[in-house]
């Protein structure tokens, strides 16, 4: 079934099937619309092939700023679309400058395809321009430690079969991005047009669900009475027999801060987010102080530091029964009474059966359970910090006005990319809505700044534009990477930045402050990030009040054929919600900064 028998070719005649043509059909079998990544000399054969190819339903190439930036926009792109993302680079530093986006992809379970070129196999060890083989700088040796499959293509006759091996493998569970690595000469070898492998094949997943577990999760749901949902970021595909399971036990839920993305903010049993820059209604749910509690259910979660406060003991301990699909998170519930392992909406839609037929239901009142005398003021039983603030019309904006704001003017749809440092524990806080559904994105595993201002080209590209799209940066993260919104102008992409200005690293200022650290470090100066945009031929926005904040027509720039960059003048002396973070790594003994 191999697509491709070989003869060994060396030019780029546009007539001539190579190796490279050979890729570009399996990415069109898979229904990818885009490579995103950086040319170079050793890498050109492929996109000599997706030139050979520009259709308007062919594989076509996104040129990035940076290669990191690349590797982003695949992240979003896979996020939006449910495929592999793909992103490319050439040998050497084009490699090397993929790791940071590959890494993130890696920490948060995204499946990527990743393809790096080397120098013609003749020229490895010889000290060669940009030479990473084996023999120089190892680049699949650096992948090996951010992937799920690092192979180097050292023959023609090996390409199909490791690229079939990295499709298979980037999709099953636990996803993950893959790095096939080809030499510029096997790039360009002509190979013969086959059948191939029937896309049914690439795409599917292959999963294992422990029947017996889930039996032994039904009788510890009927021998208890009160019981309380953590979702985590792993729920994909699961929320709704999820919320279904929450409402026919009566559990009420909270979500780790990236979980929150698959859930109804305003639901009743929502009792909002535990964790970093959560809320003390969450909080208060999980300690338990009358001891009523009888089960923890965890969903989905990979029990990491910003997601359970620092590992917290009233999240992680022995009424706690664990429902995943990666058995490494479960090294890190050892004490649970039951681990559940397998695809989740496998096994919610089955245990949901098994209650309905046992006719099992909770509609007990919950005494002792915090209820909320009243919503908030975005309408959700979950308390927020500083409340006051979220109505306040000074200047500086305060965040807590921003966030507010925006919960309640985007569109329903809008897909809103939240980037590293404050952001995060503003939107984490501030930022509720009824029904996210995946529509928030926020990158919590790895933690790389910028990755939002990539990601979410990568997902208005793949999403066609069908959906708002909405990028929320601080100026620290868009000094790393702001060249990456003229890729949003090349592809008339109508795409809404919020740059976060308060002329500091404000994470970094104010964990310094809080953990009594020298306060160094942190400036950025005064700059009009509206007149940087304006320079590039975007256009920006200053907004200095709440009067122009306000006036603001989302409408109008959802609708355009170009970005937009919302320059938004906020109080730098407002404390985000990280308390606990810092908290946590003073007692660990790490530096009081949070970093990002």
């Amino acid at each position: 079934m191999s697509m491709a028998d070989s003869k060994i070719g060396t030019g780029l005649d546009m007539d001539v099937f190579t190796y490279a043509d050979l890729i570009v059909k399996y990415l069109e079998q898979l229904g990818i619309e885009y490579v995103f990544g950086v040319p170079g000399g050793a890498i050109e054969p492929l996109y000599n092939a997706m030139a050979k190819g520009k259709t308007s339903d062919g594989v076509k190439s996104v040129v990035a700023r940076h290669e990191s930036g690349a590797a982003f926009m695949a992240d979003g792109y896979a996020r939006e679309t449910g495929k592999i993302g793909v992103c490319c680079a050439t040998t050497g530093p084009g490699a090397t400058n993929l790791i940071t986006g590959v890494s993130a992809a890696y920490a948060d379970n995204i499946p990527l395809l990743v393809i790096t070129a080397q120098t013609p196999l003749p020229k490895f060890g010889k000290r060669a321009l940009q030479d990473s083989s084996c023999a120089a700088i190892d680049t699949v040796g650096m992948f090996n430690h951010c992937t799920k499959y690092s192979t180097l293509v050292s023959h023609h006759e090996q390409l199909e079969t490791k690229l079939v091996s990295a499709i298979m493998t980037a999709r099953n569970e636990p996803a993950g991005p893959v790095h096939v690595s080809i030499p510029s000469d096997v790039l360009r070898t002509a190979a013969a047009q086959g059948a191939g492998i029937e896309s049914r094949t690439l795409k599917g997943r292959y999963t294992l669900t422990d029947q017996g577990a889930m039996d032994q999760m039904v009788i510890e749901l009927k021998s208890v009475n009160k019981v309380a949902l953590f979702i985590g970021d792993g729920c994909k595909d699961a929320s709704e027999e999820i919320m279904r399971f929450a409402e026919m036990i009566n559990a009420p839920f909270v979500t780790g801060p990236m979980g929150k993305r698959w859930v109804n903010e305003k639901h009743p049993l929502y009792r909002g987010v535990f964790g970093f820059g959560g809320n003390e209604s969450a909080k208060d749910l999980l300690q338990d102080k009358d001891d009523e509690l009888d089960l923890v259910i965890a969903i989905g979660a990979a029990l990491g530091e910003l997601g359970t406060r620092g590992w917290a003991q009233e999240l992680i301990n022995k009424k706690l029964v664990h429902v995943d699909s990666r058995v490494e998170h479960f090294t890190r519930s050892h004490m649970a009474r039951l681990h559940v392992c397998g695809h989740l909406p496998t096994i919610f839609r089955i245990i949901n059966e098994k209650l309905n037929r046992a006719q099992r239901y909770w509609n007990k009142e919950w005494d002792g359970l915090p209820q909320p005398a009243k919503t908030n003021i975005n309408g959700c039983a979950t308390s927020l910090i500083n409340e006051e603030m979220c109505l306040s019309d000074a200047h500086p904006i305060k965040p807590q006005r921003l966030f507010t704001h925006l919960s309640r003017e985007l569109p329903q749809d809008t897909r809103v990319f939240v980037d590293a440092g404050n952001a995060w524990a503003w939107s984490i806080q501030y930022y509720q809505r009824s029904e996210h559904d995946g529509k928030y994105h926020i990158a919590m595993g790895l933690g790389a700044m910028a990755w939002a201002i990539g990601a979410v080209v990568g997902s208005a590209a793949g999403n066609a534009r069908k959906h708002p799209h909405l990028c929320i940066t601080g100026d620290g993260s868009y000094l790393m990477s702001a060249q990456e919104i003229t890729v949003a102008k090349q592809m008339e992409l109508p795409v809404v930045y919020v740059i976060l200005n308060d002329a500091v690293l404000g994470m970094v200022m104010h964990g310094q402050r809080l953990g009594g650290a020298a306060e160094t470090g942190f400036d950025l100066g005064v700059i009009d990030y509206a007149m940087m945009a304006e320079s590039m031929g975007i256009e920006g926005v200053v907004v200095n009040t709440v009067e122009e904040l306000e006036a603001i027509d989302y409408q109008r720039l959802f609708s355009k054929n170009s970005p937009t960059l919302i320059d938004v003048r906020i109080d730098k002396e407002e404390i985000p919600p990280m308390t606990d973070r810092v908290k946590g790594i003073a007692v660990n003994g790490e530096s009081a900064t949070p970093g990002g």
